[in-house]
């Protein structure tokens, strides 16, 4: 029932697969606020959450959310992802796509861990596996279907020129990710030259976990012009956009809001945003955006 209950939510934004545990989940939290990014619900959901803690949330990055990965060990876990890999994953995208070809198909898996957070590159992922731009495609769209890769649209609106149509390639467990990549401890992986695009991977996609639950269409997207000006996410509801900046600095840079200025040359109704950092308590930088702790969504 409970597969059901969240297939059904889930299809609201597009995605309809059962995901793996959010971190508020495996932490037994719950928030009764929904997220708007507005100061007074930031400051609610913080009375009902742990300090933010950038052990833990490596942690979580590092094991994700399957169940049969939480509590073992770092072999253990080793073995499930493995067993993971090559039975359950090959067994559906098999009989998903007929693809027969094991060893490519795993260099494949391999090359988009270590895209994860960045825009999809087919020849890329084509040159890695040994095979043609259009296979690479289709099996990217098979990982899509399955709910292992999610693909994050990028921003489109006829006011604002020059904007990219690529999505930006994002793993729905970050463990499985870190498994593929082979990060063999939390604090490699937390201390390695990957570890922004982990981060940015891990709060994505408990957003998109997150507003699964909503009873209102919830758009994310990205913005990334020709100018390379970026904004990680917006989240569109009920015509409002939330612009959001992913930093894993507990003190990022407040000039980065200055970008959400771009909306302005938009009929779009700007909401509240900020930075989604690990910082540990909401801070506010102006009258719309604050320092957000990235365990409040």
């Amino acid at each position: 029932m409970m597969k059901n209950i969240r297939e059904t939510l889930a299809g609201r934004i597009g995605i309809l697969e059962l995901y793996s545990l959010s971190k508020a989940e495996v932490d037994g939290e719950s928030f009764s606020n929904k997220l708007d990014f507005s100061l007074p619900c930031l400051l609610e959901r913080q009375e009902a959450a742990k300090k933010n803690d950038i052990l833990d949330v490596y942690e979580h990055i590092w094991r994700g959310g399957m169940p049969a990965a939480l509590q073992a060990d770092a072999e253990q876990r080793q073995e499930y992802f493995n067993s993971y890999i090559e039975t359950y994953l090959m067994r559906d995208v098999a009989e998903e796509g007929g693809i027969t070809d094991s060893v490519r198909f795993r260099k494949f898996l391999n090359a988009c861990a270590a895209l994860t957070a960045e825009q999809v590159n087919y020849k890329t992922l084509a040159e890695a596996a040994e095979i043609s731009q259009p296979i690479a495609k289709e099996w990217l769209r098979i990982l899509q279907g399955l709910g292992i890769i999610y693909l994050l649209p990028p921003f489109a609106n006829n006011e604002l020129k020059r904007l990219t149509k690529t999505p930006k390639l994002y793993f729905c467990d970050t463990g499985l990710c870190a498994c593929l990549s082979m990060w063999l401890t939390r604090d490699t992986l937390m201390n390695g030259a990957a570890s922004g695009h982990y981060f940015e991977n891990y709060v994505v996609i408990e957003l998109l976990k997150s507003f699964s639950y909503s009873q209102d269409k919830v758009n994310l997207t990205y913005y990334r012009d020709s100018n390379a000006k970026e904004i990680d996410v917006i989240v569109e509801e009920n015509g409002i956009v939330h612009p959001l900046e992913i930093k894993k600095s507990a003190n990022p840079d407040r000039r980065e809001i200055k970008k959400y200025a771009l909306f302005d040359k938009t009929k779009l109704d700007c909401g509240c945003g900020g930075i989604l950092c690990m910082c540990q308590e909401v801070i506010p930088i102006d009258k719309k955006n604050c320092f957000i702790p990235c365990n409040l969504i």
